[in-house]
C-alpha cells in the first residue's frame, strides 16, 4: 500500500508539471494534494513498517509530537485543498464565463500558500498546548501512530484547555471547509438541474465524480473520530478510521482522479512514452 501510494502520487505531479495542458487551478490543486498525501504517508506509514519488521514499538516523547505535529498539519491541509476543489468546480460550472478572471494563477498560489500557512499555525498552537500536558500512568498508546485523542486519554494533568483548543479548531479547519463544501456542491447540483439534456447532466456531473468520493472518504472517517468527546473515544474505530484516512485515502486518490480523467490518462501515457505517436 504504501509502496502503491507512494509511486501514484509521484506520478500523478510529475504528469501535471510535465504537461502544459494540465497547468490549470484544477490540476494545480490536485498536485499539492498528491504531495500532501505523500508526505502524510511518509509522516505515518514508515515508523509502522520499522515497528512490524523489527517488534520493537517504541517510539521517543519528542519523535511522537513530531510526528503529531506533521500528521495534523497535514490533515488540515488536505482539508483546505479539497475546499479549493470545491470551489474550483463550483467557479467552473456555475460561472463558466468569469472563471478564468476568478481563478487567475496568482489567485490559487494565494489560496495554496494561505492554507499552508494557517495549517501550520493552528497545529504548532495544539502541539504547544500538548508539551504541557503531563503523562503519569501507562505511556502505552492504543494505536499506530502519536494521534491526538490516544494520547490525550494518557494524560493525567487538566486537558480542559486542550480540548477547547481541540474543538475550536475542528470547527475552523473541520466544520467550515465543509460547509463551504456542501454549498459548492448545492450551487453545482441546481446548476446541473437546469442542464436540458440527459447527456449534459452526466458530462458536468462526471467532473465532480472523482472529488465527491475523495471528500466522502475523508470527511466520513475524519468526522468519525474527531467529532465526538474524547470521553466516547474508541480506540477500536479511531484505528479502523484511522487506517482509511492515513493510508487507503492517499493510495486511492490517484486511481480515483487518473482513471475517470481521459486528460490526466493521456498525459500519463505521454509521461511513460506509452502515447500515440503521431505522424507527417
Amino acid at each position: 500500500m504504501y509502496l502503491v501510494t507512494m509511486l501514484g502520487n509521484v506520478l500523478i505531479i510529475l504528469t501535471i508539471s510535465s504537461d502544459s495542458h494540465l497547468h490549470t487551478p484544477m490540476y494545480f490543486f490536485l498536485a499539492n494534494l498528491s504531495f500532501t498525501d505523500t508526505s502524510l504517508a511518509c509522516t505515518i506509514v514508515p515508523k509502522v513498517l520499522v515497528n512490524i519488521q523489527t517488534q520493537h514499538h517504541t517510539i521517543s516523547y519528542m519523535g511522537c509530537l513530531m510526528q503529531m505535529y506533521f500528521f495534523v498539519a497535514l490533515t488540515l491541509l488536505d482539508d483546505f485543498l479539497l475546499t479549493m476543489m470545491a470551489y474550483d468546480r463550483y467557479v467552473a460550472i456555475c460561472l463558466p464565463l468569469q472563471y478564468t478572471t476568478i481563478m487567475q494563477p496568482q489567485c490559487c498560489q494565494l489560496l495554496v500558500s494561505a492554507s499552508w500557512l494557517c495549517s501550520h499555525v493552528l497545529t504548532f498552537l495544539l502541539i504547544l498546548l500538548m508539551a504541557q500536558l503531563s503523562f503519569c500512568a501507562s505511556h502505552s498508546i492504543p494505536h499506530f501512530f502519536c494521534d491526538l485523542l490516544p494520547l490525550l486519554k494518557l494524560a493525567c494533568s487538566d486537558t480542559h484547555t486542550f480540548q477547547i483548543m481541540i474543538f475550536i479548531e475542528a470547527v475552523l479547519a473541520g466544520v467550515v471547509p465543509f460547509i463551504c463544501v456542501l454549498v459548492s456542491y448545492a450551487h453545482i447540483i441546481h446548476t446541473i438541474l437546469r442542464v436540458p439534456s440527459a447527456g449534459g447532466k452526466h458530462k458536468v456531473f462526471s467532473t465532480c465524480v472523482s472529488h465527491l468520493t475523495v471528500v466522502t472518504l475523508f470527511y466520513g472517517t475524519l468526522f468519525l473520530v474527531y467529532f465526538q468527546p474524547s470521553s466516547s473515544y474508541s480506540a477500536d474505530i479511531g484505528i479502523v478510521a484511522s487506517v482509511i484516512y492515513t493510508m487507503v485515502t492517499p493510495m486511492l486518490n490517484p486511481f480515483i482522479y487518473s482513471l475517470r480523467n481521459r486528460d490526466m490518462k493521456d498525459a500519463l501515457w505521454k509521461l511513460l512514452g506509452w502515447g500515440k505517436c503521431s505522424t507527417l
